[in-house]
């Protein structure tokens, strides 16, 4: 099928609007780092008893100690160390400017691919990437009451927003190396629906790598207590699950998937669109109202998008 790799990106970037819009709702309400811990511990349950209902096995048959590591590094890259990059970046800059910085994950993906995969961009691949990441900028710069972008923003801020969207896009490059490792040590005689599920598989070695260095810091942190008490949380516990869902089952779960038959850097951009996206929930249900360069980055974003197909 043509362009399923950018079809699934962008089914991946729907995702994402909802994971994001129940992550906030979840932190704000039982912390960010408890959040993380749950949503994995979560995402563990949930696709393990997915693949056991498909593949009649809880964990991820025929990985290898090379699909292992190469996930497990993709978990530590993206998971541990962009989404703590992210989460405090939110802390010093907001999380307007904070997801501003996560538009740095499309080229560094593409960058890491082109290293580590040797992947190559058309130029056409290129401009449309470009043009995309500006409609995006456009969209994430012009919310706030001033919609200014000031010069006095703390340093550690932006660097852990850096570290955040260089976490993703790198993140997202190592997982499509595991998967292929992982697809080569599933034997040639398995059945079809095991390679059909690899992506969830994959998803599952992630999410556990990915659970136990969001568990170690939080020890680290004496943030047990914390934890103890945010799964009492009910209303907390219902945006974790929701987050979960939207996140780690599916969206990262497609996001793998998508990989598997896009550029890295291609599917990186379409999937980045999800700050766009969330402006008209949000604008609907928080009263937000949309502003003019709000409109015209969406414009932009989807020309971007449209240049992906037709070129």
């Amino acid at each position: 099928m043509n362009h399923l790799g950018e079809i699934l990106s962008l089914i991946v970037a729907v995702s994402w609007t909802f994971s994001a819009w129940y992550a906030d709702k979840a932190s704000r309400r039982i912390g960010s780092m408890e959040t993380n811990v749950i949503r994995l511990v979560l995402a563990t349950l949930f696709l393990s008893i997915l693949l056991w209902v498909t593949i009649g096995s809880p964990y991820p048959v025929h990985a290898d100690w090379k699909a292992w590591l190469w996930l497990g590094l993709s978990a530590v890259v993206g998971y541990v160390f962009g989404d703590y990059c992210l989460f405090n970046s939110y802390l010093l800059i907001g999380p307007r400017l904070g997801q501003l910085m996560m538009t740095i994950a499309p080229p560094m993906a593409a960058i890491a691919g082109w290293i580590m995969l040797g992947e190559s961009m058309s130029w056409k691949s290129i401009l449309a990437m470009m043009v995309t990441l500006c409609g995006i900028g456009m969209s994430i710069l012009s919310r706030g009451e001033k919609h200014q972008l000031k010069l006095d923003i703390p340093l550690k801020g932006i660097l852990l927003g850096i570290g955040a969207g260089t976490g993703q896009g790198v993140g997202l490059v190592l997982s499509k190396i595991g998967m292929g490792h992982y697809a080569a040590a599933v034997p040639a005689d398995a059945s079809p629906i095991i390679q059909t599920m690899l992506p969830f598989a994959s998803t599952l070695i992630r999410a556990i790598i990915g659970m136990i260095g969001f568990f170690i810091l939080l020890s680290l942190g004496n943030g047990l207590g914390s934890l103890r008490k945010a799964v009492k949380d009910p209303k907390g516990m219902k945006y974790a699950t929701l987050l979960t869902i939207f996140g780690p089952a599916i969206g990262v779960s497609l996001s793998l998937m998508a990989v598997r038959y896009a550029n890295a850097g291609i599917a990186s951009t379409l999937m980045a669109l999800a700050p766009v996206l969330i402006i008209a929930p949000d604008t609907l249900i928080n009263k937000h109202k949309i502003k003019a360069k709000e409109i015209i980055g969406v414009l932009v974003s989807i020309t971007g998008v449209a240049m992906f197909f037709l070129l």
